[in-house]
């Protein structure tokens, strides 16, 4: 048996499969890593015997089939985002500088700034950048025709210095209308190819009015993006923004935690003709896409539930016994509307699970400045009660006491008096925006102790090292965060693949299968 170098060819795209998935390479597609050397160490040399044609003839099937299969899924998957383009825009950060806004969190801001940039496609047919710092009069820092490099942008960013006087946003817009978007500082005011967009960054109430040139600037074909950081006035921001407010306003409860928001950002300005690629959809397991859009499918083994995006596998998997219960964070930091997106991604989860006394039980606790236990385990028998129920819930508002709900997890939620099973997995489902305001190690690591498996979601201000301590082993898989209460949906997606006990077996069998029988196969060549 002699080698023989195969022809080279391009790389293979990366799949999209994920896990046990059997998937086929594409039309054309050739995988030049891997078991190819296998494939041509089976090919016999001119000369070679009879025997040993029919034993290769035997063989080439079967490594074929697995050469498939190695072809399709060895390749790591493709990045999400990196099909991603962003928009040709002309782009000014409005950035306040005033008294208020403290030298290391300007620093904060100019970070923000400069990670926005980095996900941008800059120069000048591209998009270009400008700066406009405020506080008591603006000052241009730099206009859209000054850099055409990303380098050069990132570079004069860094050395912009606050002004620390006093807070005239409304002047600093009216700057943005009648300098910053004009032709002679570099907008493409004439091409109606290139956006206008604005991002407007402010901590305090400002001490002009901003509605009236707000709504020009708007008329004007500018995009406004407000951003509001710790005791800004909300109704300020709401007349800076452009329509619709829910995707243009954001609030930050500090500085700290203002380059969160860089994701959405850079998201803002994708233009995305992949969305399966990109893994911005909703299909649990696989995506089909379609111009402008795509559909969801499902694994073989698999069907796809009347939601049209999750999948039930054909034993076992979500149907699985299984206590599960939510803890949530009723704070007032939360606020009202973004509690009601939290009752969704509830909801969204509880979709997922088959619900029955043999399988999964759903209870839910919320708390604040105490514990309120909303319904235990096995209260609700089906689905739709548990999401009646979830609805109805009110919001506590008040303090963050996430150790003290642990505490009540433990000792009442998973007891056998509030409906917990013996023998049944226990998950238990973290949400919180914020920092505790008492003690979590001792209860987080006891939940852990007694085999609770335990999920942990932060938004907006939560805190890292709590959520850390409080998921569950690998922390990577059991640990989720988000900046912004608007995206949690996504989290939920990935927690509806995450929260099932039992693996299901009708692939993992016929994948040991056929390993084994290969092995045998590449033994009695070997001999």
């Amino acid at each position: 048996f002699l080698p023989v170098p195969l022809p080279s060819v391009p790389p293979p795209a990366p799949h999209t499969c994920q896990g046990l998935a059997p998937c086929l390479p594409n039309e054309g597609q050739v995988n030049t890593s891997g078991p190819r050397l296998l494939l041509a160490t089976l090919h016999p040399a001119s000369g070679s015997s009879a025997a040993m044609d029919r034993i290769f003839s035997a063989l080439l099937p079967s490594l074929l089939l697995l050469l498939q299969s190695y072809g399709a899924c060895g390749a790591p998957p493709q990045p999400r985002g990196t099909l991603c383009r962003t928009k040709p825009t002309d782009l000014v950060f409005i950035i306040d500088s005033s008294r208020s806004v403290r030298p290391n969190e300007f620093e904060k801001v100019k970070v923000f700034m400069s990670q926005v940039i980095e996900g941008l496609d800059v120069g000048p047919n591209s998009t270009r950048v400008g700066v406009i710092n405020y506080a008591s009069a603006v000052k241009n820092e730099f206009s859209l025709k000054t850099y055409q490099t990303k380098a050069g942008l990132l570079q004069a960013v860094r050395k912009i210095e606050p002004l620390s006087t006093g807070t005239m946003t409304g002047l600093a817009i009216q700057f943005a209308i009648s300098r910053a978007f004009s032709d002679s500082e570099g907008a493409r005011v004439s091409s109606p190819n290139f956006n206008k967009v604005a991002i407007v960054v402010t901590d305090g109430r400002p001490q002009d009015g901003v509605q009236d040139v707000s709504a020009r600037a708007r008329a004007a074909g500018i995009e406004i993006f407000a951003i509001g950081v710790g005791r800004v006035d909300m109704h300020t921001l709401r007349q800076i923004a452009s329509e619709p407010l829910d995707d243009h306003v954001d609030y930050v409860e500090s500085y700290s935690v203002i380059e969160k928001l860089t994701h959405k950002f850079q998201e803002a300005f994708c233009v995305v003709s992949d969305l399966c690629a990109t893994g911005d959809h909703d299909c649990e397991q696989i995506c089909i896409s379609t111009p402008g859009t795509y559909k969801c499918a499902c694994k073989e083994g698999f069907t796809l539930n009347s939601d049209g995006k999750t999948c039930s596998a054909c034993s076992g998997g979500l149907g699985s016994a299984l206590d599960l219960v939510f803890l949530i964070d009723g704070s007032k930091s939360v606020r009202p509307e973004n509690f009601e997106l939290v009752k969704k991604f509830i909801n969204q989860i509880v979709d997922s699970l088959e619900v029955s006394d043999k399988q999964a039980q759903v209870g839910l606790v919320q708390y604040s400045s105490s514990v309120r236990q909303e319904f235990p385990l096995g209260q609700f028998k089906n689905k739709k009660d548990i999401k009646a129920a979830v609805k109805k819930m009110s919001y506590m508002e008040k303090g963050t006491m996430t150790g003290q709900a642990l505490k009540y997890l433990i000792d009442s939620s998973f007891s056998v008096i509030n409906g917990a099973r013996p023998g049944v997995p226990k998950v238990g489902i973290v949400f919180t925006d914020g920092r505790s305001q008492d003690y979590i190690t001792d209860a987080a690591k006891k939940a852990k102790d007694l085999g609770f498996r335990m999920f942990a979601v932060g938004v907006g201000n939560a805190v890292e090292d709590e959520l850390r301590e409080i998921a569950s082993e690998p922390v990577a898989e059991h640990y989720f965060y988000t900046a912004d209460f608007r995206t949690i949906s996504k989290i939920g997606k990935k927690l509806q693949m995450k929260i099932c006990i039992e693996e299901d077996p009708c692939e993992c069998k016929s994948i040991v299968k056929f390993q084994t029988k290969v092995e045998d196969l590449i033994n009695s060549l070997q001999r």
